[in-house]
């Protein structure tokens, strides 16, 4: 299979937009004639633009659009305390389609997908590069369009998007518009918010099983792009970019409705009504690595009133220990781990050893729970790897408390 670089050298690209081949000519489908678009006038060109407007009580699946949540959750996930004064209208939500996931030099943002609240509305910008020639007026047109705004929100965009658009910028000599923009990537919180739930985090999966979007056969797989991209700039036929397009929307406003579910959850984990439990623990780990404990404690107690499967609300038990035992409330923790020993959780019965060992100095019973783990390891059906790591540490203590026990 060809990769991009050939795909690309095929069309007779060499070192910068500008080589790019431009479309051949077939007016009746041309994208002026397909797409519902306009002409804007730059000071370095012109580029080519898609603009719809949404109501701002639009919901993408069951959820709105439009920011009703402060964003104070957001700013402490991302460490930014800017965000805490950032209205919505100065948020933009960004999407690129482009010709290939390679990132780099060679690789163009032909259509790039942005939305920002205007009033009573969310405007999406779509700006599509008719021919390669017009990058400088693409780019224009995307700074213009960013210039109210200090914030951007992306999914992937740390990793991809703003680093592939600096170097478009960079590539034509000036400083990209963004680049002291706060930036939420979404991805990031989507992989700590679900994974304990989904195994993918994809946004077409996040937009199904989160937000209850469910887009029509008008969608074209993301993997399919940059082809259609590469066959209109051989053919001018402008007809297939629909799909495009619509894939592209999509993307921009499920960006809104992520973060507007996503601040909302944070903003008030206790009373977010969350239908998953293990939607409730992965937003108790996310608080307990932040430092707020006793989010993270409360999280953790609705969790396990919850439906867990039993590895989730087994580690939900012991982690809860471990909070109690920082807390130095020992009766909680011990608890919550011999709850969790019932479950055959081996870190369980090595903390349950510790604390009759060093607190109470109680060494049969912390000899009786130490027995009891090199017990489980020793079953057939034990993880290997598991075993090997808790084997020499089970026989060290089982040898100290002999010797403690017998002199």
């Amino acid at each position: 299979m060809p990769s991009l670089s050939d795909r690309l050298k095929s069309l007779g690209v060499k070192v910068g937009a500008q080589n790019l081949p431009s479309p051949q000519v077939n007016r009746p489908f041309s994208v002026e004639n397909v797409l519902d678009g306009k002409v804007i006038p730059t000071h370095l060109g012109e580029a080519y633009a898609v603009e719809s407007l949404f109501p701002n009580g639009y919901a993408q699946g069951s959820v709105p659009i439009q920011i009703s949540h402060p964003l104070h959750g957001i700013a402490d996930w991302i460490q930014e305390d800017r965000l805490r004064e950032t209205s919505s209208t100065q948020i933009a939500f960004l999407d690129t389609e482009t010709t290939g996931l390679s990132g780099g030099t060679g690789t163009y943002a032909f259509l790039i997908g942005v939305g920002r609240f205007d009033g009573d509305e969310f405007h999406l910008a779509q700006f599509f590069m008719r021919d390669p020639a017009e990058e400088t007026g693409h780019l224009a047109a995307l700074e213009e369009f960013l210039a109210p705004c200090s914030a951007l929100v992306t999914f992937n965009g740390k990793a991809f998007d703003v680093p592939l658009l600096a170097t478009r910028y960079l590539t034509h000599g000036w400083r990209p518009p963004f680049m002291e923009h706060i930036h939420i990537d979404l991805l990031h919180l989507a992989r700590r918010l679900w994974r304990a739930r989904l195994p993918s985090r994809t946004l077409p999966n996040l937009e199904y099983n989160i937000l209850g979007a469910l887009r029509t056969e008008q969608d074209v797989p993301g993997w399919m792009i940059p082809q259609l991209y590469f066959d209109y700039l051989r053919s001018g036929d402008a007809r297939p970019l629909k799909s495009v397009f619509y894939h592209n929307a999509m993307d921009v406003l499920s960006l809104a409705a992520l973060l507007n579910h996503t601040s909302g959850i944070l903003a008030d984990p206790l009373h977010a009504r969350l239908e998953h439990a293990e939607d409730v623990y992965s937003i108790a780990r996310l608080h307990e690595d932040g430092g707020d404990l006793q989010m993270a404690i409360q999280l953790y107690h609705q969790g396990l009133e919850g439906t867990l499967p039993e590895d989730k609300f087994v580690e939900t038990l012991q982690r809860l220990g471990r909070l109690y035992k920082r807390q130095g409330d020992f009766s909680a923790s011990i608890a919550l781990w011999e709850q969790a020993a019932q479950h055959n959780h081996i870190d369980s019965h090595v903390e349950l050893a510790k604390y009759f060992e060093h607190h109470l100095r109680d060494y049969e019973s912390a000899l009786t729970w130490t027995q009891r783990a090199l017990k489980i390891i020793a079953e057939p059906g034990f993880n290997l790897y598991e075993r090997r790591y808790w084997q020499a540490e089970l026989e060290r203590r089982l040898s100290r408390l002999l010797r403690k026990l017998h002199g």
